[in-house]
């Protein structure tokens, strides 16, 4: 489902990935984990078609990057660190706006469904920029969503979210996964992720520097991360 190798990724003269391989099946639940300035965010963008980059070839759901982005868009869901709303449109709006670009059938029903899988029925009719940042991650969540996507990327998708809205997540991303859907997720919190993800892929240093599927691990997650890092 996705395909990548000797990625680069290079801001002036600063590289930040360095000649990345990743390689991901359908159905797959992949974390990807590493410390600040490790360059998550980085290929997580890129993966979205949303930063081109410098070298290497990079494939998802047969379509290549950046000649096929249109094409990719179409079959991705994503999460980023903007909410990629319009504060002067309701939530309700946001979500038809979005169903117009992805050419849903039956939009209206769509978008009931998910208003109440994201827990804002009740404000569906508020302008988006009266919303708290939690409640504005929650309708990315479920922009993202809303078309039903063969892939979800989130960039810690957690953040600004309080407890309740953290649990709606989890199950939601539980049941995308069991419906055979793939998920790429960059998180710190290592120990939401390990109830969620079925593998783990340590960044440092611009590349891939371990992976381990759920069973394969020796201890917990946070002790492969540590040794990982440690190396």
């Amino acid at each position: 489902m996705i395909r990548v190798r000797k990625l680069v990724k290079r801001f002036g003269l600063k590289t930040v990935l360095r000649g990345l391989d990743f390689d991901v099946q359908a159905g797959e639940f992949v974390a990807i984990l590493g410390p600040n300035g490790a360059g998550k965010t980085t290929f997580l963008r890129i993966l979205a078609s949303l930063t081109r980059p410098s070298l290497g070839e990079v494939v998802l759901a047969g379509c290549r990057l950046p000649a096929q982005a249109a094409a990719v868009r179409a079959r991705l869901g994503v999460v980023t660190h903007q909410p990629l709303l319009y504060g002067d449109l309701t939530a309700e709006e946001n979500l038809r706006f979005y169903a117009r670009l992805y050419n849903l059938p039956r939009p209206a029903d769509r978008i009931e469904e998910v208003l109440d899988l994201v827990g804002l029925a009740s404000r569906r009719r508020d302008l988006v920029r009266t919303f708290s940042r939690g409640m504005q991650q929650r309708l990315a969540i479920g922009r993202a969503i809303l078309h039903d996507p063969d892939i979800l990327l989130l960039d810690e998708p957690h953040t600004g979210l309080d407890q309740e809205a953290c649990d709606m997540l989890d199950r939601l991303l539980d049941q995308v996964a069991a419906r055979g859907r793939t998920v790429v997720m960059t998180s710190h919190d290592l120990a939401r992720v390990e109830d969620l993800a079925s593998r783990f892929d340590i960044l440092t240093g611009g590349l891939l520097r371990a992976s381990a599927h759920r069973q394969e691990l020796r201890g917990n997650l946070l002790d492969f991360y540590r040794e990982t890092l440690a190396k």
